[in-house]
């Protein structure tokens, strides 16, 4: 293992923050314009490229739908320079905010044919848990499990439940509900409201109604302030409100109650639709969700931060990188980390519809949003969640068939994909030591002190594999395919760390030095038991796979007697690997030649007879 010393797709570029965003709708600039045509007409790539990126630099919101082909211009004119990973950045950015006119499927190739080697290739977990059924008697490699713990009835009702958040403590749980009804005319409706539960022995209490809260408008997406004293709530269709839904405070009164929500004002709603609160660690800055006119997409992240005199200061678009041309969503930013995490239907790769993702904020920028993996994010929609402080569970709410697809609130144990601290890469590759060309297979990685789910990952058509991990803990790396001998290696991380690995291909006959029977004799020996786990470890791996044990031995003695002895050895192997370990019998044979099929034909001294003593080992597909 050695430092790691290489870049990512989260490379940090500050040079694209984008300073006119918030200030001016759309840039524009003739002369410039003028000059960069020019440069482009005459093919100047070496000056077009600085000249295009201080014109894109200046990019307010409405140049990311209505200049796109800028943005396309420079992501090519960084690939030709050989800015490869700025090139990613900016065809990412191209993706995100496309507009009718670029032919956005050449883009997209361009994208993931620079990106194969950087991104993590995900396997599908259902394919996964089939392999790993397979190990389940030698259980080296245990199978992340995506499942999600349906809440008490304490918390659910029988409408839907949704919107989780939690106080500081862990010891608040506060949800979105509309199991009350309001009369509306002649008719009884459902209605949002807030509702709480405490943490008692680490069992959730009976849900109860926030006092002095809830109204005939609707209330819900709460947020709790650290001191558990002020609350940022959304209040929709209410008589105070700037548009459909806006965001309020509430205060804890000395009764326990709450008082009645205040309206945030002008500076933070606006006359669209405003929702979704989540305070950052210190506190002085909210964001959340708007589908306010001036945005990237059909909903955007906005942010808002106190000024010197405690006011909140006018809502800012969060910018180009979070947010996209679709939706952004659910903002939540971790309490005790710098991390946001949103929901987004508009960010590759996805899953399903709405996926969460992850964005570490460094300096004042956000970086490359990242999915938090298959292990939260499925095939149908997930967002309306928060996580605990500690970073221990996740809580999001989903419809469940059992419920007539009313909204449940289910909690499930953080993954590491989703873990705000797993920053630390571990990275390698593996290839054929002979040719140096890189193998492909599976690449899993077990959290052996905490035991934090890892989804594993195909290895990268080059070879190569990454990972972000929790510093500072042991791990199992296990790589496995069908052309090499599984791998599996223990490290203790500290830093990043890459580990390469050059093996020798697998052959399809070969025989192993430490098969050796005592003379005479066919009894395993302990010194074989290495070579034959390998072979077992990879009939597990890859259940399509078969094979041919074939004992042989040398010329000297009684013909019949080694023909014997040699199906002996070659049957001893055969129960090690099916009777001990529970590989399926009709996937291995075994046969004893005897001294009929020599590979010395004429045996001159001691080591041509060592030589034709041996097992052989096929391993073959049956073709289909």
């Amino acid at each position: 293992m050695s430092a790691l010393d290489t870049t990512s797709l989260e490379v940090f570029f500050p040079e694209y923050e984008f300073p006119n965003l918030n200030r001016v709708p759309y840039f524009r600039h003739e002369k410039d314009l003028a000059e960069i045509k020019k440069l482009e007409s005459n093919k100047n790539w070496e000056k077009l490229y600085p000249a295009l990126k201080r014109y894109v630099q200046r990019f307010g919101i409405q140049n990311f739908y209505k200049d796109t082909y800028l943005l396309w211009k420079l992501a090519k004119l960084a690939e030709i320079l050989e800015k490869e990973n700025e090139a990613i950045f900016l065809y990412k950015l191209v993706i995100k905010h496309h507009r009718a006119d670029i032919d956005i499927r050449k883009v997209e190739a361009t994208y993931d044919s620079l990106a194969a080697n950087k991104e993590a290739h995900y396997v599908p977990l259902d394919y996964y848990y089939e392999l790993v059924e397979y190990r389940k008697q030698i259980d080296t490699l245990v199978a992340p499990r995506s499942v999600l713990t349906l809440m008490d009835t304490l918390i659910n009702s029988k409408q839907s439940d949704y919107g989780p958040s939690l106080s500081y403590d862990n010891q608040t749980f506060i949800f979105t509900s509309k199991r009350n009804k309001i009369p509306k005319g002649a008719q009884m409706v459902e209605n949002e409201d807030l509702f709480f539960s405490r943490r008692v022995n680490e069992v959730w209490t009976k849900a109860q109604i926030m006092k002095g809260l809830n109204s005939a408008y609707n209330e819900g997406s709460a947020k709790i302030s650290k001191d558990g004293k002020t609350l940022y709530l959304t209040r929709c269709n209410a008589n105070t409100s700037y548009g459909n839904c806006d965001l309020y405070t509430s205060t804890l009164q000395d009764d326990s109650t709450w008082s009645e929500p205040k309206n945030m004002g002008i500076n933070i709603n606006s006359v669209a639709w405003d929702s979704h609160p989540s305070l950052s660690p210190n506190e002085d800055t909210l964001y959340f969700a708007s589908d306010r006119m001036g945005g990237f997409g059909m909903s955007d992240i906005y942010y808002t931060y106190k000024t010197g005199n405690g006011e909140w200061s006018p809502a800012r678009n969060l910018g180009p990188v979070v947010n996209t041309r679709n939706n952004e969503v659910s903002p939540f930013y971790h309490p005790s980390y710098h991390v946001l995490y949103f929901s987004s239907n508009g960010h590759k790769p996805n899953f399903g519809e709405f996926d969460i993702y992850k964005s570490l904020k460094k300096a004042n920028f956000f970086m490359e949003p990242k999915n938090i993996g298959p292990l939260v994010n499925g095939k149908g929609s997930e967002f309306y969640f928060t996580i605990d402080s500690q970073s221990k569970d996740l809580y999001y709410s989903k419809s469940n068939a059992n419920t007539n697809y009313n909204m449940d609130l289910f909690s499930f144990p953080l993954p590491m994909e989703a873990q705000p601290n797993a920053t630390t890469r571990v990275s390698g590759s593996l290839t054929d030591s002979l040719t140096g060309k890189p193998f492909q297979g599976i690449v899993s990685i077990i959290d052996l002190d905490n035991g934090v789910e890892v989804a594993p990952q195909f290895l990268r058509p080059d070879g190569s594999f990454e990972f972000e991990l929790i510093n500072n803990n042991n791990y199992l790396l296990v790589i496995q395919g069908s052309e090499f001998f599984r791998i599996e290696e223990i490290f203790y991380l500290d830093g990043e760390t890459e580990i390469n690995r050059k093996v020798l291909p697998l052959a399809a006959k070969m025989k192993f030095a430490s098969i050796e029977f005592e003379n005479g004799m066919a009894e395993l020996l302990p010194e074989m038991y290495g070579d034959l786990n390998n072979i077992i470890n990879f009939l597990f791996d890859n259940p399509d796979f078969y094979l041919r044990i074939a004992g042989h031995t040398d010329s000297s003695g009684d013909p019949d007697f080694n023909m014997l002895l040699s199906s002996q050895r070659a049957r001893s192997i055969y129960e090690y690997i099916v009777d001990l370990y529970g590989v399926p019998a009709d996937r291995v044979e075994y046969t004893g030649f005897g001294s009929t099929r020599p590979i010395i034909a004429e045996e001159l001294n001691d080591e041509h007879r060592k030589i034709n003593r041996r097992v052989e080992f096929e391993i073959y597909r049956i073709a289909d």
